[in-house]
């Protein structure tokens, strides 16, 4: 615990003020809390037996004053703790997210979207509840217990001996429940992450789902799921009610012993009737605040099994590491010197080696896992390689700034991502709005042609994932974001597949007039995007076993001609 409040201490320091305006706010509603049972002492003394006229006009008043002096410091209490938890939370959150981000593409691969998702969300959540309410609420609580231990003491320090001796006899079970509420709400944790990924791999493939009648299959999988979080949960609930029944049988011993010892002290006269009383109601509700600090107790260890899993995730770094120089002259080669590269015990790529000049266009041909799109995350820096460079200009890709080369970068994959926003935000993603470019990138995308029949034209709103629009205009719609930034080195990753003859002859009409101005590289195997290629590198099992134009490699790459044999290996 105490490894979580140093964590979090730092950020505590840029809220004094507000931590000042609560704990005032706390000390308000404690000492209200301990005047209440203070003054059960004189309304018994002074009213009922002594019939005191004057007190009975003016404690009333002081009882409406203690209890709204606790209601109002507690609701403050509670207001400006919060506001402090809830904004250090929110700084967490992004600090987290941006953390993730700077992360790899192997670690994005290793690790499911819903497990992430669960940690931004259900891990924070839980650190949030111990930072803006579990750590306020202790305090209060303390400060409580504290003044109605005084007042406790005040009262009869002789029965303060017997009743307070359930304390140090709760301590040790009490730290027992705590280290078993870690443990089993970490487990917890990770079977809500199982929940989670489960339903973010279903709804992201509900298509598939539903053309392969798995509803039934994938329903029982997140039910196991469901079934191994309730028993999780069942097990964490048990533990933390178990503080309970503890804490009201040793509280029903302490307070029989009062009983018989008060009992014989009001009768020999040695306290009087409103003390005794004062004492026993001051000491039933210390036991209110006790055995809430100890379900704080517990849930605070909630909290720390997630900040645990969270520090886990901030502990890592990219195996990708960023360089310090700014790619700031226009990319004139792309050089691959004997790079191999694996992802685990087998080699995607080996000892590959070609060059790439500007003006040139490349197509990369080869069965699947032949190493194609390996050959491009390289360039892209998703990956670095095991062994040998790829240098920009002559010079390692490792030395410059990833954001500066990626800015130079534009890629169009099978896979079409569309965001839920308009067409023209979708267009001009990460860059400044420019409806001008818009409009010039779909037309040289072969996308104008329907975007302007639309009602909204390039506002219009598109679905989560671009639903609304047919595949080969969600896959235009993706060529015009890669060409809206005008980089100098295009990918574009079967991006005609999805495509129609028409728009198809239309792309590679625009892939002709825009390929000149850059190294434009082509994932493809069409006969028409082919004949665009200066050069066909040819892939198989990791290596480059063919660099030339088509009519060469049909004359001497037996790999190449085994391709066009067999056109639907290529597809």
């Amino acid at each position: 615990m105490l490894a979580f409040l140093r964590q979090y201490f730092p950020y505590f320091r840029d809220y004094r003020k507000q931590f000042l305006f609560g704990f005032l706010a706390m000390a308000v509603a404690a000492g209200s809390t301990a005047a209440v049972a203070y003054l059960v002492r004189p309304v018994l003394d002074d009213i009922f037996i002594a019939k005191n006229a004057a007190m009975l006009a003016v404690l009333p008043l002081l009882v409406i004053a203690a209890y709204a002096g606790k209601g109002l410091g507690t609701f403050a209490q509670v207001y400006f703790i919060s506001y402090v938890g809830n904004d250090i939370i929110r700084r967490l959150k992004d600090h987290f997210l941006a953390h993730l981000l700077r992360l790899d593409m192997a670690f994005f691969n290793r690790n499911r979207g819903g497990e992430l998702i669960s940690r931004m969300v259900h891990d924070t959540n839980k650190v949030q509840q111990a930072v803006s309410v579990h750590i306020a609420n202790f305090l209060r609580e303390a400060l409580t217990a504290a003044g109605l231990i005084a007042v406790v003491i005040y009262q009869s320090p002789k029965l303060a001996v017997i009743g307070l001796v359930v304390l140090p006899l709760a301590f040790w079970p009490l730290s027992l429940l705590a280290r078993r509420m870690k443990r089993i709400s970490k487990r917890v944790q990770e079977k809500m992450s199982d929940i989670i990924a489960s339903l973010g791999e279903i709804f992201n493939s509900v298509e598939i789902v539903k053309a392969n009648n798995t509803e039934a299959l994938e329903q029982e999988r997140v039910a196991a799921h469901n079934r191994a979080f309730f028993r999780s949960e069942m097990k964490r609930v048990k533990t933390a009610q178990s503080v309970n029944p503890m804490m009201e049988l040793l509280g029903a011993f302490a307070g029989a012993g009062v009983i018989v010892v008060g009992g014989q002290s009001v009768i020999s006269g040695e306290l009087t009737v409103g003390a005794f009383f004062s004492f026993m109601t001051a000491l039933f509700m210390l036991y209110t605040p006790i055995r809430q600090m100890s379900a704080i107790h517990n849930k605070f260890y909630e909290a720390i099994a997630a900040n645990e899993r969270i520090n886990g995730y901030m502990a890592l770094q990219p195996e990708v590491v960023d360089g310090s120089a700014e790619l700031a002259e226009p990319i004139r080669s792309l050089a691959y010197e004997d790079v191999s590269l694996r992802y685990t015990e087998e080699w995607a790529l080996h000892g590959v080696s070609t060059t790439l000049r500007e003006r040139e266009t490349v197509a990369l041909v080869g069965p699947s896992g032949s190493g194609k799109s390996s050959f491009v995350n390289l360039l892209l820096r998703f990956f670095d390689p095991q062994e040998g460079r790829v240098l920009v200009n002559g010079r390692d890709l490792r030395e410059f700034r990833v954001h500066s080369l990626r800015a130079r970068l534009a890629i169009v994959t099978q896979r079409v991502y569309i965001f839920g926003d308009t067409i023209a935000a979708n267009v001009a993603y990460g860059q400044p709005l420019d409806p001008d470019r818009v409009e010039r990138a779909l037309r040289h995308a072969h996308a104008w042609e329907f975007v302007e029949r639309l009602p909204a034209g390039t506002d219009t709103l598109l679905d989560e994932s671009g639903t609304n629009l047919s595949g080969g205009q969600r896959q235009r719609i993706a060529i015009a974001r890669a060409l809206y930034t005008d980089p100098e080195v295009l990918v574009m990753d079967e991006a005609t597949s999805a495509l129609d003859n028409e728009s198809e002859r239309a792309i590679t009409r625009a892939l002709e007039e825009i390929r000149h101005d850059r190294i434009l590289i082509l994932i493809a195997h069409r006969p028409a995007t082919l004949r665009l290629a200066d050069r066909i590198l040819v892939f198989e099992d990791g290596h480059l076993v063919g660099d030339g134009p088509e009519d060469e490699l049909l004359a001497t790459c037996a790999p190449f001609q085994r391709l066009q044999e067999q056109p639907a290996i290529l597809r």
